[in-house]
């Protein structure tokens, strides 16, 4: 059995302006990931990056939270399932400079931890167990953007959004692996990437 709680804290009336907000929301989760990230589980990440050692094609960071890691084989020896902890922290303050124009500004950051038994049968499961490389499957996920809205008539609101997203893994060195969606079979070296991301969006509401 798996379980999260959750806490959240919206401060309104500010000093800043009517209608501002400060929204905070706090999650912990034993077996339930997809209450952190939100979504599915699992959930997959991955970002390559050009900078690698040199004989490596690429670098890479890899992120993939699950309710748990089965523990057993077959019905005779076990049906045991190694839950993953996972938690996050979410906010958000939004500032409305006219009927017409508001901007956020937001950010969370989640952290998936395995616990030893779990990292030990993932690490041997992708064949990871290799000299040189040091593998953890845990990882931390931050992001943090604005975006400004533009609603110059009711239901209709025009959007420009830009996002920074970090992701910290916890495993190191270079690593051989097979080929993936346009991704040659090659050696990649293990490390953080970090990415920025813009979004531009109409919405019209009826």
């Amino acid at each position: 059995w798996g379980y999260a709680v959750q806490g959240a804290l919206s401060l309104k009336n500010l000093p800043t302006g009517p209608g501002d907000s400060i929204n905070i929301t706090a999650t912990y989760s034993n077996g339930a990931s997809r209450y952190v990230l939100g979504g599915v589980s699992p959930n997959s990440f991955a970002i390559y990056g050009n900078n690698s050692v040199p004989g490596t094609y690429q670098s890479v960071a890899f992120g993939v939270a699950s309710d748990g890691v089965f523990a057993g084989t077959n019905n005779l020896n076990g049906t045991g399932i190694e839950k993953t902890n996972a938690w996050g922290v979410r906010g958000a303050f939004n500032h409305n400079w006219s009927p017409y124009w508001s901007t956020s500004l937001f950010g969370s950051y989640t952290k998936i931890d395995y616990n030893g038994t779990a990292t030990a049968l993932i690490c041997t499961g992708l064949g990871a167990n290799v000299a040189g490389f040091s593998c953890n499957p845990d990882f931390a996920i931050s992001q943090i953007g604005t975006v400004t809205r533009w609603t110059p008539v009711k239901g209709l609101t025009l959007s420009g959004e830009v996002m920074y997203t970090y992701l910290d893994q916890a495993s190191t060195g270079v690593l051989p692996l097979t080929a993936a969606a346009t991704k040659p079979a090659a050696f990649y070296e293990f490390k953080d990437q970090g990415v920025w991301s813009g979004n531009l969006r109409v919405q019209r509401n009826f």
